[in-house]
């Protein structure tokens, strides 16, 4: 491990070849410095500090790797702490602890300070300890990568190629840091069994919608796995024919594919990486045995030859549909199933993880806003309310588009509510999960009058948000009075979420 000589401002004491890495620890309550530093101290060296402002006079004279700091605390906060520690000292590793599950002051946290890892109070020991492996992991990397960057001055062409994948999935970074969520988030459960199964060397089979990021937890278990540093491939098989899925897979003769060129498969590129293999569920009878055989024995032939290949890759399977069900239907082999599902994990759909909209949301807006070049920086709390009651049946893809929908029409640097597609805006608050359409309004029972009335505050909450609760440009739109429509405000106790007074304030 390579470190960069102090110099300036940032002239702190580095640490000796072959030291612990070192973790500074800021909490304002004893007893929980002393139970976090028994946690840690077999494998880390460790400073404390009772308060932010000791912990900055720490950082100015030691190399600290990581800081584990919580955020309540008297004076600064654990937020305000951190975003210093970014400013200054941009290398270490930042963790927070909180109690509280608060998503914009989550999304504050990851746009202020660049907050590595949410821990929830009470934490418990074992993944404290898992926690402050990953970001001094992740503190060596980035450090490595350092090193990467000067000997690639030196080596000849072919090398500087593999350096700088090595450096782009540094850089990208490719683990289960990188699937954002809530500290109470469900999705929490599914990354914690898929963090058991990356260190086996098994085939595991991610089950869940489309939309849902199975190929990116797959690619964060590859990353996590002893296959890490083999390559890791991606194909899936919704709606490829079976011959072109064949020789994708398996590679093709000299003559058979485009080209008149031989063609080398994923599972021969993929030897002793991982390669997922998304919507398997689509596989053919013919590409089910081909796949079967591969994986009892890693044999495999390409498309037009005669000689057999082996690969020692690992499997990761994608299903949108219960693979289980096809199996008793005929539809599926029961052997390459099992063979499959020998680790098991089904990823819930976005409507399962409304807590988790918000953050998700904010760092779509971020990668998008870079991606376009478009300096659009945070989305109004209103906005973020919208978006957690949708029920997202595209999942993580329909957010995405939403998101990217809002970036286009902004005009200032705040994406508000009345940016979001009217079916969005439509859907009435519910904690169950939101109505898309007023197809269930038109076919439930009721009287003609109550369901008329629930169909009339959808079309009022969705026309003011979208006019900024501007009453008098909202009743201008739907053909009404302002009297007219201030009653029917009253009527259905529909109120502006942030409070405006448009009322005396708007503008004819």
């Amino acid at each position: 491990m390579a470190f960069r000589p102090p110099r300036g401002e940032d002239a702190r004491v580095a640490p000796l070849m072959g030291s612990n890495p070192l973790i500074l620890l800021v909490d304002d309550e004893p007893h929980a410095l002393a139970a976090m530093r028994m946690a840690l101290e077999d494998e880390f060296d460790i400073a404390t500090a009772p308060s932010a402002e000791e912990g900055l006079k720490i950082l100015e004279d030691q190399w600290v790797q990581v800081v584990i700091s919580d955020q309540r605390m008297p004076g600064m906060t654990g937020v305000s702490f951190l975003t210093q520690v970014r400013e200054r000292w941009p290398e270490t590793v930042r963790i927070i602890l909180t109690g509280y599950t608060d998503a914009s002051a989550m999304v504050a946290a990851i746009n202020e300070a660049g907050i590595h890892q949410f821990l929830t109070k009470p934490w418990i020991p074992d993944q404290l300890v898992m926690a402050a492996r990953s970001a001094a992991r992740l503190f060596h990397l980035a450090r490595e990568n350092e090193r990467l960057a000067l000997e690639m001055r030196f080596l000849n062409s072919t090398v500087e190629n593999r350096l700088e994948k090595r450096r782009r999935a540094l850089r990208e970074g490719m683990g289960f840091e990188t699937i954002l969520r809530s500290p109470s988030s469900p999705i929490n459960a599914v990354v914690s069994a898929a963090r058991q199964f990356a260190s086996f060397d098994v085939p595991v089979l991610l089950t869940g919608e489309p939309g849902t990021g199975k190929a990116q937890l797959a690619r964060a278990m590859h990353y996590g796995s002893l296959r890490s540093d083999r390559p890791f491939h991606e194909f899936n098989l919704q709606g490829v024919p079976d011959d072109l899925a064949a020789i994708e897979l398996f590679g093709a003769k000299r003559g058979v594919s485009a080209g008149n060129t031989a063609r080398i498969g994923l599972a021969q590129k993929a030897d002793r990486g991982t390669l997922y293999l998304g919507a398997i569920d689509s596989a053919s009878p013919a590409l089910q045995m081909a796949l079967m055989r591969m994986l009892s024995s890693g044999a495999f032939s390409p498309v037009g030859g005669q000689e057999t290949l082996t690969t020692n890759l690992r499997l990761i399977a994608g299903s949108h549909r219960d693979l289980k069900g096809l199996v008793a239907e005929g539809r599926f082999r029961a052997d390459l199933y099992y063979a499959l599902s020998a680790g098991e994990i089904a990823v819930p759909p976005l409507r399962a993880r409304r807590g988790d909209v918000a953050i998700l949301a904010q760092s779509l807006l971020a990668e998008l806003s870079a991606q376009h070049g478009k300096p659009v920086h945070d989305i109004e709390p209103a906005a973020l309310e919208f978006l957690e009651n949708y029920d997202w049946p595209g999942n993580l893809r329909e957010l995405s588009n939403e998101v990217l929908r809002m970036l286009v029409f902004a005009q200032g640097r705040v994406l508000g509510a009345e940016l979001i597609s009217r079916p969005i805006l439509q859907a009435p608050p519910a904690e169950g999960g939101a109505d898309r359409s007023a197809e269930a309004v038109l076919t439930a029972d009721g009287t003609l009058k109550d369901r008329v009335e629930l169909i009339e505050m959808r079309i009022l909450r969705e026309t003011l948000t979208r006019q900024r609760w501007n009453k008098s440009r909202a009743a201008a739109e739907l053909g009404l009075s302002r009297v007219g429509l201030r009653a029917k405000l009253d009527r259905y106790g529909i109120a502006d979420p942030a409070g405006r007074l448009a009322a005396e304030e708007e503008e004819d």
